[in-house]
């Protein structure tokens, strides 16, 4: 490591000081879809996230800490079973409220967000839950897409966050993987939380800037092109998580 970058992960989140990532990527992406590079949770089971670094290899993480500078629902639905591409979803969600186009309308009163509206129990709609990972030294998050048999998990540790009188962007928080077998003997990886630290006053303040700059640009990035279901084991209700793992833009 540099010693400009060891500098930068010693100051911890102080390096954000008069930066906007907003001006940034109107410099930088002028014309370009706007995009986050992604942290990949696996499929069957590794305890291994897949990141990439500056130079766009991928190399299998053990465990890292970050804090979620912002983080919300995000629903997709397809008629029809994705066969690749980037097509949009025919109604998606970007707060798990309202529906934006067919059917459209509100999340909750859809017949496609209702588990037994796809096969073997699940919902044909899928929900996920974005979350905008900042690691100390970097200026840019990473997108973590959380699914389905990890949001359970991510609930109890906000909460947990929550109990204490403190918010997911008030800490660092350190991101790990276990290996996960539900009722009809499925394989899958989930995610697991816990706090590193807490951050400093200085830090939340810079912090907090930096999450009304994400939550704006957030309605910019594209919903994941991946319609496979989750199933849902009929008799438990236990997510089965699909084996072809995460399928993200």
């Amino acid at each position: 490591m540099s010693n400009k970058n060891l500098a930068a992960k010693n100051n911890g989140y102080m390096t954000l000081a008069d930066v906007n990532i907003g001006d940034m990527i109107a410099e930088e992406l002028d014309g370009l879809e706007v995009s986050f590079e992604k942290i990949k949770i696996p499929s069957a089971g590794s305890t291994f996230f897949e990141i990439e670094d500056e130079n766009g290899e991928s190399a299998g993480v053990a465990e890292f800490s970050g804090v979620i500078v912002y983080q919300h629902p995000l629903h997709c639905y397809y008629k029809t079973k994705y066969t690749g591409g980037n097509n949009p979803p025919d109604c998606g969600s970007f707060d798990g409220v309202n529906g934006i186009g067919d059917p459209g309308g509100l999340c909750k009163r859809c017949p496609y967000n209702e588990f037994g509206s796809a096969e073997n129990g699940a919902k044909a709609c899928k929900n996920r839950r974005r979350i905008y990972v900042l690691r100390e030294g970097e200026l840019f998050p990473l997108l973590l897409s959380l699914p389905t048999g990890s949001l359970k998990e991510f609930t109890k540790y906000l909460k947990r966050l929550l109990s204490k009188g403190k918010k997911s962007n008030m800490v660092v928080t350190s991101f790990s993987l276990k290996k996960a077998t539900n009722a009809g003997g499925v394989t899958y990886s989930q995610a697991h939380f816990a706090v590193s630290r807490d951050l400093s006053n200085d830090e939340q303040t810079l912090i907090g800037k930096l999450t009304e700059q994400i939550k704006a640009l957030s309605g910019k990035v594209g919903f994941e092109t991946d319609n496979e279901p989750i199933s849902v084991d009929p008799e438990t209700g236990e997510v089965i998580e699909p084996l072809s793992g995460d399928s993200d833009v």
